[in-house]
């Protein structure tokens, strides 16, 4: 270890830590909920995460550097599908820990997968078995844990509930003993590494997604047009982009009432992650095809990889 990375205190670790699975078994819930914010959306909606999320905690000498990635798909018949997957992917680069997030007592080819592109690995790999609140047949646990304990050689098996906060600090715990000595690489009241723009968009698509969960297809982004402060007040306007006439009709609903509901639901979470008053405006555009074209990915920022 050279002279720039040795901590000056012994006990001092930093390292990243990469949140990986199938979509919708709780990575952005498990992020989340270790951070104590809200920093990645969530939805019942599988596959709502499309981007690296860095989240950052520190507690005491142990700085463990989050990376909520999307979940990973068998398929890829889209542009938009491709860039998941490879924004998943390129987060195991060098990172010094994997958490796989599963969901209780489910194990599908999805896993599988996952577990395939884990095998490449030589880092610790943790397996976090989440959601084990809704398990009914406790008894059926422990068969369950020992099968997955010989799908691979795990550092540790962790049963946990991301949402009710339930086995989140053993979790953390086990996360800091495998990160390396080395002193922190952010400031220790930095949560993020994304921009405030990137987090206020995030917010609107998670609005959207809950809102009108099966009746909206994944073809829906956010781009901040403005996002300005004048005195205490923050000024932002989105353009949320779909491909088709019908869907831009369905987010704005009847006589715009949905779009009022995405609106006064956004600007709460930004003004309580902001800390400040939120004049939010909001735009549908219909921008056919983007979710199929590598260009219009691009123009998104989706394409950076």
């Amino acid at each position: 270890m050279n002279d720039i990375t040795r901590p000056e205190n012994p006990d001092s670790r930093c390292g990243f830590v990469a949140i990986v699975g199938r979509p919708n078994v709780g990575k952005s819930t498990l992020l989340n909920h270790i951070l104590g914010q809200k920093l990645s959306i969530t939805s019942r909606k599988p596959q709502t995460t499309r981007h690296q999320v860095l989240g950052i905690k520190t507690m005491g000498p142990v700085q463990a550097i989050y990376v909520d990635t999307p979940g990973m798909h068998e398929d890829e018949p889209r542009a938009l599908n491709r860039y998941m997957n490879k924004a998943a992917t390129s987060a195991l680069i060098d990172v010094d820990v994997v958490v796989f997030v599963v969901d209780q007592m489910n194990w599908t080819t999805a896993d599988e997968m996952v577990l395939e592109k884990l095998s490449k690995l030589s880092c610790p790999v943790i397996l976090a078995v989440n959601k084990v609140d809704k398990v009914t047949n406790r008894e059926a646990m422990l068969p369950h844990l020992d099968m997955l304990s010989k799908k691979r050689e795990f550092a540790e098996i962790i049963p946990l509930s991301a949402l009710r906060e339930t086995n989140l600090q053993p979790l953390e715990e086990a996360v800091g003993r495998y990160l390396p000595e080395s002193i922190h690489f952010y400031p220790d009241d930095q949560i993020t590494d994304r921009s405030e723009r990137f987090l206020a968009s995030e917010i609107v698509r998670e609005k959207i997604t809950r809102q009108l969960g099966a009746e909206l297809p994944y073809a829906v982004a956010v781009e901040i047009e403005e996002f300005k402060r004048e005195g205490k007040t923050l000024h932002i306007s989105a353009l949320i982009l779909v491909e088709r006439e019908g869907q831009k009709k369905i987010i704005i609903g009847d006589k715009g009432e949905r779009m009022r509901r995405i609106g006064q639901e956004a600007r709460t979470d930004m003004e309580r992650l902001f800390d400040s008053k939120i004049m939010l405006r909001l735009w549908v555009k219909v921008k056919r095809g983007w979710a199929d074209s590598d260009r219009a990915l691009k123009s998104l920022g989706m394409n950076d990889l």
